[in-house]
């Protein structure tokens, strides 16, 4: 196995359609989902788990270096929450206990008998990618009825949905804002079924919702 080339960006930056990139922007919100990368910190297993969590870049103090040591899990970032749920990561539930807290109270709601973290890892893995496959799931939806913060596929990118707008994803920030489709027009989802659930309740979470780059 060759040596990492440390001058060169970490592959740990993450899409809203769940893909590891190797960018030097960074992002607002820490992830994982276990182990990933191998020794050169090269991606090699997207799923490895169905654990697939966000969290506060800071906690308790704790110092995340060096990142993608070999056999610790996957250090990942991603832009904003809206990009991490996106992506099929639910709130942590030691350093976002508020968020996970409001998530499970809904959840109890939504999918009555399924509150126990591995109930709800279960369910989100299943909405992210269909029974054995690799393949990304995407899910069909009015863009009437979005809420604000999810994100859907337009002229083939991933693009966020904030009021009467859509607004292009990039890994610097959000651009190309364009005119939101209004009324029963037909939306390809990206982001997961119960996390757009989600996103349409009442909440202030403990991460950025939306890079500031949204709001122009």
């Amino acid at each position: 196995m060759p040596p990492r080339d440390r001058s060169r960006p970490l592959q740990n930056r993450v899409t809203p359609l769940g893909e590891p990139i190797a960018t030097p922007e960074r992002g607002l919100v820490y992830a994982n989902r276990g182990c990933i990368h191998d020794a050169a910190g090269c991606i090699r297993h997207r799923y490895p788990t169905r654990r697939w969590i966000a969290c506060q870049l800071e906690f308790n103090g704790r110092h995340r270096e060096p990142l993608l040591a070999p056999g610790k899990f996957t250090e990942l970032f991603f832009l904003d929450e809206a990009t991490a749920l996106a992506a099929g990561h639910r709130p942590c539930g030691e350093c976002r206990y508020k968020d996970y807290k409001h998530l499970t109270a809904m959840w109890a709601e939504l999918h009555p008998g399924q509150v126990s973290a591995d109930a709800i890892d279960d369910r989100l893995d299943a909405e992210r990618r269909g029974p054995g496959a690799k393949q990304r799931r995407f899910h069909e939806a009015q863009f009437g009825d979005l809420p604000d913060g999810a994100f859907v596929m337009f002229d083939a990118e991933p693009h966020l949905v904030l009021g009467s707008e859509l607004l292009r994803w990039s890994a610097a920030g959000y651009t190309a804002r364009r005119a939101r489709p209004v009324g029963e027009v037909p939306a390809t989802v990206i982001t997961p079924p119960s996390l757009v659930a989600l996103l349409a309740t009442d909440r202030t979470p403990l991460v950025p919702l939306v890079h500031p780059s949204a709001i122009g």
